[in-house]
């Protein structure tokens, strides 16, 4: 199966004069199940509609907009797998050198806010045309969100944009009804029924269904208490079954968000999983570096249930659990195994949470994910069924395939999911096959203050974890160690509970090669506490460090052993009156006196969590 046509040569090669769609995508064209766009495309394409894929485009030139003309349904546009501020700056708001989804990581291929700057290019030259925008970006902004990058509140992208359409979650289905409903003859102005879609009216005497009413722009962009409330009512309306549709109010507009899109069925899983992916990126191109740990990784699930607060997959994906069969995981595998350049490694089977293979409960799928409660925070749910049983099976099938050396789970293992499993098997499993010399998992943080603002467990869960698996590695012989994913300056973390971190790496003899500083991106519950300073949950004051030296000082506590950061760590115990921590006893995190700098490298030591 050839790639679709990304551009009027290829479309006329292709024996087409026109097509359904234009799919615009801020990424690099790459036909891979782990890209947005090839997703939407095959699916159309599987389901009689025509395409073509027009990446990247120069947005200060016309021609490359009108090359395929007119669309016969309409233009698709998407920012690609992740939100372009996102890919185009880092947390201190400095613009990234590389940029993985594009050519040879060439920078500078999409504009900032490239939904937006796409759509409004096609509004200008097609006017008539049907503009559908969707993706991460689309999807998280589809209501007024806080803005990191303006540092103040945006209104739904759908305005800005002058889309006629958003869809948001994930959109096999929703692109389906979408396009059968334009291809029956339907207005796109009619298509205010389809669930996973937000779209805009000037009045509300059509709406019979039943609806919440959110504070309005105006409010929410002034006033912080009614942006968390909004938030709060948004994050309570996030499940397809039990949620209703909510209304933003604007001057003069309505932006209308209806019920998320139901989770798939494993039938319907199956069937995305198993088009004719080419399962590389357009030869047209050198190299994508994205598809580096992609080309050959195994979806074999969405959703997650463990909802932490800096996270966006929920509002994404939601809460439900949807899993593939290991059946189609299988005939995944195989085709790997067949690709030219395939040595053995499956690098990944796995999805937002890689051991996540069933609803949390058996309740979900008929009466949704409870509003008001957590599945595993501030504990289990006792309505919580864990089982590993299907996603054993799984990887037991993919292992024992021939051609296959190692099956890697790199994707994010739950460790207090895995912890909550009376039985041992996948335990066992993942110790003994799995690992890749070093597991990745996230605690995230230690202080628990912190980690309740997270929505994570506590402290002491991870550190039986942590045990468990040493005790494991011993048990089967193996030298694998635990690399923590740890975060500075969330919402609620202060310098007190920077030092508690940094005292625990000190413990454990860690020293994180790279810091992950908190992000606040839209969707997210951190990001309302960000830009709030209050916890929408509770209305109570929350710590926020926002400024870059309060950001700084909690960032390189968490390398406080590297000699160019001695300065600034002895000033920060200081201020935080830790100069206990300060001298050359053994839980000291640096000497009385700054190590004299040496020009020659010294070989550094592996940092293991033990």
């Amino acid at each position: 199966m050839a790639f679709l046509p990304t551009s009027y040569e290829e479309m006329k090669q292709a024996g087409l004069d026109s097509v359904d769609f234009v799919y615009i995508c801020g990424d690099a064209y790459v036909d891979h199940p782990s890209f947005g766009c090839a997703i939407i495309t095959r699916t159309l394409e599987a389901f009689g509609y025509t395409c073509a894929i027009l990446a990247q485009p120069d947005w200060n030139k016309d021609e490359e907009f009108l090359q395929f003309g007119e669309p016969r349904l309409g233009f698709l546009i998407s920012a690609g797998n992740i939100d372009s501020m996102v890919n185009h700056y880092s947390v201190n708001r400095r613009r990234r050198d590389k940029d993985n989804y594009s050519d040879q990581g060439i920078m500078g291929k999409r504009p900032d806010r490239a939904t937006i700057v796409y759509s409004q290019v096609v509004r200008r030259l097609f006017p008539h045309a049907n503009i559908l925008i969707g993706g991460i970006e689309a999807s998280l902004r589809r209501l007024a969100h806080y803005d990191y990058w303006d540092d103040a509140v945006r209104r739904s992208i759908l305005i800005d944009s002058q889309a006629d359409l958003l869809m948001f979650g994930m959109g096999e289905n929703t692109i389906i009804e979408v396009a059968d409903a334009l291809n029956s003859g339907m207005k796109i102005q009619d298509l205010v029924y389809i669930r996973g879609t937000a779209w805009k009216t000037k009045s509300l005497d059509s709406i019979f269904d039943d609806y919440i009413v959110l504070p309005s722009y105006e409010e929410v962009k002034t006033d912080k208490y009614a942006y968390a409330k909004s938030f709060m009512i948004q994050h309570e309306n996030q499940d397809a079954i039990q949620s209703k549709m909510l209304i933003e109010p604007y001057d003069g507009w309505y932006v209308v968000v209806n019920q998320p899109p139901l989770p798939l069925s494993q039938e319907e899983m199956d069937f995305t999983y198993s088009l004719p992916y080419e399962r590389t990126f357009h030869p047209k191109y050198t190299y994508i570096p994205a598809i580096e740990e992609v080309q050959f990784s195994i979806t074999s699930n969405r959703g997650c249930f463990g909802n932490c607060a800096f996270c966006a997959i929920t509002s994404h994906q939601g809460r439900i659990i949807s899993t593939r069969s290991v059946e189609s995981v299988v005939e995944e595998a195989k085709t790997i195994t067949k690709m030219k350049n395939f040595k053995g490694y499956i690098h990944d089977i796995g999805g937002p949470s890689a051991n996540f293979s069933r609803p949390a409960c058996d309740k979900q799928r008929e009466y949704g994910a409870c509003a008001k409660r957590e599945c595993l925070w501030p504990r289990k749910c006792p309505n919580m069924k864990v089982d590993h049983s299907h996603y054993v099976e799984m990887l037991d099938a993919v292992r024992e395939l021939p051609g296959i050396k190692k099956v890697f789970i790199r994707s994010g293992i739950r460790y207090d999911y895995l912890m909550y499993d009376q039985d041992d098997t996948m335990f066992d499993r993942l110790v003994q096959y799995h690992v890749s010399g070093q597991l990745k998992v996230a605690p995230e943080h230690v202080s628990a203050e912190v980690l309740d603002k997270m929505g994570k467990p506590r402290k002491e869960l991870y550190f039986k974890f942590v045990d468990k698996f040493y005790q494991k590695n011993k048990q089967f012989n193996k030298n694998q160690f635990l690399v923590p994913y740890l975060m500075s300056s969330h919402p609620g973390s202060t310098l007190k509970d920077a030092i508690e971190l940094a005292c625990y790496l000190k413990k454990i003899h860690h020293t994180p090669k790279q810091v992950q500083d908190f992000y606040p991106t839209p969707g997210t519950l951190a990001t309302c506490m960000y830009y709030t300073e209050m916890d929408p949950r509770t209305k109570k004051p929350v710590y926020v460090a926002k400024t870059y030296h309060e950001k700084l000082e909690q960032r390189v506590l968490m390398q406080y052993s590297y000699p160019k950061n001695y300065a600034l760590v002895k000033k920060a115990l200081i201020k935080a009156g830790r100069e206990d921590l300060i001298g050359n006893g053994p839980k000291c995190l640096i000497k009385t006196y700054p190590p004299r700098m040496v020009s020659k490298k010294k070989s550094s030591k592996k940092h293991i969590d033990k």
